[in-house]
């Protein structure tokens, strides 16, 4: 039985198709990111020159919607690091179709997380003090520190996982591309030739960076959460805030993750390779992650309960009973009653409801960070007033900046290189084939029948 057609993808025209044209829905919606984001660009320069107080925040409330959204977008980037890395050494086959897209996650969102820091100083100079005069005391300059890393690491990471299809594009589309976008191929590709000196130079610093990207995301969220955990505040003085961030990080990555793929593989047609079967095992990864973020909630809201005390009890009210009620058990709702409805029974699995869920699963996670933030500063320990806050127009019209900054990002990667890691993706088919070929030797007579019955060769899911 021959076995060099299972060397070939299925489909394999469908990823290199974007590169050379594309249809009108990309330039609709790269216009609309575009108007967005010059909406917040316009928004913050009324920030830049009228001060934060064209914002919605105030005394005691000097926190809000541009802190919530550096703890969302610095946990949406988690899922690159766990997919491509941290996967990748456990050997998890499924995770070979989400890995280019799960890396750029993590290069395109973690910017942004930063950024929200500097839009929410008011003055971005200010940033110039931690660098001069760096506090070390503070978790603020660690968590600088920290970002900063893993930035760093995850975007050699990234090109490192990219030069092999860089090169294939460069060989592969040559002639059928403009010519600018040919020399970016060359220059980017670095000489790529595919011999096997390069194959174990890149795999060898692939596993170096591996084992220290694992090492790193757990120390980013952790020092996300120390900014609230060393700060004498009612709610926030939790031993387990920051696992608890780690596992909110990585299930609202991962839930991000399967609505960007789920999305390229319809526009794209990738349907052969990115099958129905990959986001099953999402599926059950997120069935996991699910019940470890709900199993955290109840134990710090359980804790909090039983103790009993006063000043932490007057934030358990605000959240169950009280102002915040409708957006905590909307909170629960998205993030844990839903979820769980969902993932883990196959009969829900349809690709359609898990990107709505997931979408839900995020909102949910938004609300979550907000709920950690607003609640305890309106109660402050000092004699202010009673606080409120609600996000302005300024806000909001940068949050949704960001967000479009995103996407747009993508759309402009997708549009020069492959959204799929076709490497490691011709790398499954050669174990694959390998694996045949051992079975055929080991069980002749099986094939055989198998091939008898069916009056031809068996497939390799049949064997």
């Amino acid at each position: 039985m021959s076995t060099d057609a299972y060397l070939a993808l299925p489909d394999e025209e469908n990823i290199f198709k974007p590169l050379t044209r594309q249809g009108s829905s990309f330039y609709l919606i790269a216009a609309l990111c575009l108007g967005l984001i010059a909406t917040g660009v316009y928004a913050y320069l009324n920030q830049l020159f009228n001060g934060l107080g064209v914002t919605g925040m105030n005394q005691p409330v000097t926190w809000g919607v541009y802190i919530t959204n550096f703890i969302f977008f610095i946990g949406i980037s988690h899922a690159g690091t766990l997919i491509s890395s941290i996967l990748r050494i456990a050997q998890a086959e499924f995770r070979r179709p989400f890995t280019r897209a799960a890396e750029a996650l993590t290069v395109f969102s973690l910017p942004f997380g930063a950024l929200s820091v500097i839009v929410d100083l008011g003055r971005p100079g200010r940033l110039l003090n931690m660098i001069r005069d760096p506090q070390f005391l503070s978790p603020l300059v660690w968590d600088m520190l920290a970002v900063t890393t893993y930035l760093t690491f995850s975007s050699i990471y990234f090109y490192l996982a990219l030069i092999p299809d860089i090169a294939e594009c460069r060989d592969r589309l040559k002639g059928k591309i403009p010519g600018l976008q040919y020399k970016l191929y060359r220059m980017l590709a670095l000489g790529w030739t595919g011999d096997s000196k390069q194959w174990r130079v890149v795999n060898f610093i692939m596993s170096i960076l591996c084992v220290l990207l694992f090492m790193v995301v757990i120390s980013v969220h952790t020092n996300v959460s120390f900014v609230f955990v060393m700060t004498l505040q009612p709610g926030w003085q939790s031993a387990i805030i920051a696992p608890y961030f780690v596992v909110g990080a990585i299930y609202s990555g991962v839930a991000f993750l399967v609505v960007i793929m789920a999305t390229y593989r319809k526009v794209y047609k990738l349907q052969a390779l990115v099958t129905d079967a990959h986001f099953n095992q999402l599926a059950r990864f997120l069935t996991a992650l699910v019940l470890f973020w709900f199993y955290f909630t109840f134990i710090e809201f359980l804790s909090v309960w039983y103790h009993n005390e006063p000043v932490h009890l007057i934030l358990f009210n605000l959240k169950f009973y009280e102002r915040y009620a409708v957006t905590f058990w909307v909170m629960i709702t998205f993030c844990f009653i839903i979820p769980i409805c969902v993932f883990p029974f196959p009969r829900m699995r349809k690709l359609p409801i898990m990107v709505v869920t997931c979408i839900i699963v995020n909102i949910g996670m938004w609300l979550e960070r907000w709920l950690i933030l607003i609640p305890n500063l309106t109660r402050p320990r000092l004699p202010y007033l009673l606080g409120s806050y609600g996000p302005s127009w300024v806000e909001i019209a940068i949050t949704l900046s960001f967000f479009a900054a995103i996407v747009l990002l993508f759309l402009l990667f997708s549009r020069f290189f492959p959204i799929l890691t076709v490497w490691e993706l011709r790398e499954a088919k050669e174990e694959e084939k390998e694996m045949v070929e051992e079975y055929i030797k080991l069980h002749p007579g099986i094939v055989g029948k198998l091939a008898a019955d069916k009056g031809q060769e068996p497939s390799v899911s049949e064997i």
